[in-house]
């Protein structure tokens, strides 16, 4: 038996109560494959790569001069750095209050509002798309602590890599969907009557579309989500010192669970990796193999297969999980995450993209969705699941943060992206070896996410 019970104590599953938990994967991943991953990216490369004449791809922000993606990639680094440290104090706050689905709704508000005032970024007005920007982001992000956190309040321990898959399938799914109607937009303005002359009226259109998405299909979550009552409810005097005291609990009993610390280390290593290709692998691709404008809808395509062969990737390592431990399964897929940064590097051709388009599709959905569920498994039984979730946020923002900073940094100072690759293989190699060393010790311990 462990020597830790693991997640709150859940019966029987309610699949019902499941795929409205899954919903929110529906509702907020049109943000991450249409702002994050292919519409905006080949946007904003593409408004802002003669923003100074004879500088191409470099942009002023604020009197600030430096190349357009190392702007959007300090951006979304400082975004992460703004979650890193609030999210904590948020979560704690919400589990002394039992309100986690209200900051559920108002961060999701947030980041839809964010995506819908994006329809107003014009290549004149460089500033209020980055805010814009990095505000849809801090939604986006700082809302998942809340989200993952009711994964083992309404989820039985046995049943979590299924539910965490099913989540991000419906996510792939939702993504894909608004993504061809987007598609279909871009390519063909002509047929909506939506062919402005300068062609940014029908991607503006999309970044309003995915506002009203997020936020519509939202409330289906947050509808179906449980809420504590009034009466248990803490009151709300002095919730934010109640919150580091919620925080500072849960601190002490993670410093006492050798496996779950070890985990958190190798999971930030590794995420330093697999986050930072997935937000900067649209502007890389645009940069190195689509640089024409007439090639933009090939890029679409590229990230839409990446996205659809996601879901049988996340579904496939969620039943491997049960033949071979979810330990095992992450250390495969990190091995595989150490090739696709090496072959990026040296890929020169548009066919070449589309295969290692397919590879990265199998593992990345894969691998969030283990690393979830796999965390989700080592926790103690508790309440305080938001607070726990929290560090598992951090973690990831902060190795975001770095990989970001890392990504940027070295283009800034190489002149070539292609560069930055090599800090990311360096991460995945590091996580490997860490992953290796925990799953170690989780077989010591007897816990419910390894087996042989």
């Amino acid at each position: 038996m462990p020597s830790n019970p693991t997640g709150t104590k859940v019966k029987n599953p309610n699949r019902k109560l499941e795929n409205a938990w899954a919903m929110y994967d529906w509702a907020n991943s049109s943000y991450n494959l249409v702002i994050t991953s292919t519409i905006f990216p080949a946007y904003y490369v593409g408004v802002t790569q003669n923003a100074i004449p004879g500088e191409p791809n470099m942009v002023h922000f604020f009197g600030w001069k430096l190349a357009n993606t190392v702007l959007q990639d300090y951006a979304l680094g400082l975004v992460f750095l703004v979650v890193a440290f609030t999210s904590p104090i948020l979560s704690s706050i919400a589990d002394y209050r039992g309100n986690k689905k209200v900051w559920l709704r108002w961060l999701s508000l947030l980041g839809a509002a964010s995506c819908s005032m994006l329809f107003f970024f014009t290549p004149d007005k460089l500033e209020w798309g980055i805010i814009f920007f990095a505000l849809a982001a801090l939604g986006f992000w700082s809302s998942l602590v809340f989200y993952n956190s009711y994964l083992p309040d309404i989820v039985p321990l046995e049943d979590r890599d299924r539910v965490s898959a099913k989540g991000y399938t419906y996510g792939y799914i939702g993504s894909v969907l608004l993504q061809i109607a987007c598609f279909v937009l871009i390519i063909k303005p002509g047929w909506f009557g939506l062919d402005n002359g300068d062609g940014t009226l029908a991607p503006r259109i999309s970044f309003l579309l995915v506002g009203f998405w997020w936020f519509g299909f939202a409330q289906i979550t947050l509808h179906a989500m449980p809420m504590k009552s009034r009466e248990h409810r803490h009151a709300r005097k002095n919730i934010v010192m109640n919150g580091f005291r919620e925080l500072r609990k849960v601190a002490d009993q993670v410093k006492v669970m050798p496996v779950l610390k070890r985990y958190l280390f190798s999971f930030f290593l590794y995420s330093v990796g697999v986050q930072t290709v997935m937000l900067v692998a649209a502007a890389f691709a645009k940069k190195e193999i689509f640089p024409d404008k007439k090639d933009e809808a090939k890029l679409l395509i590229t990230i839409i297969l990446i996205q659809l062969i996601a879901i049988p990737g996340a579904l496939l390592m969620s039943r491997l999980s049960k033949r071979i431990g979810n330990f095992n399964v992450l250390i495969a897929a990190v091995v595989v995450w150490v090739g696709i940064c090496f072959t990026a590097y040296y890929i020169q051709t548009q066919t070449q993209l589309y295969i290692l388009a397919c590879i990265i599709g199998l593992v990345m959905g894969g691998i969030q969705s283990m690393s979830r569920s796999t965390y989700s498994k080592l926790l103690p039984v508790t309440e305080d699941t938001t607070s726990f979730f929290s560090f598992y946020d951090v973690t990831e923002k902060l190795a975001l943060f770095i990989g970001l900073f890392l990504f940027g940094a070295i283009e800034q100072s190489t002149g070539n992206i292609r560069n930055s690759l090599w800090a990311l293989m360096v991460a995945f190699i590091l996580g490997l070896f860490a992953l290796i060393w925990t799953k170690r010790a989780a077989k010591m311990d007897g816990h419910a996410a390894i087996h042989d």
